[in-house]
């Protein structure tokens, strides 16, 4: 299994984001993520063809 998981710090370095608005995007469900024990996790994949879905908006 070669899935990278990402933090929601991760997340937002990753898209050059404050961790405050990846918080909100995440749980506004704009970012495709999930809850362990209360912390946010990404999926880089997920996050990738996410990325991917903007470009068509």
């Amino acid at each position: 299994m070669n899935e990278q998981i990402l933090t929601l710090k991760e997340v937002a370095e990753y898209l050059k984001l404050t961790e405050k608005t990846a918080y909100r995007l995440a749980a506004d469900k704009k970012l495709p993520g999930f809850k362990v024990g209360g912390s946010w996790r990404f999926r880089k994949e997920d996050l990738e063809k996410w990325i991917e879905a903007q470009k068509d908006i």
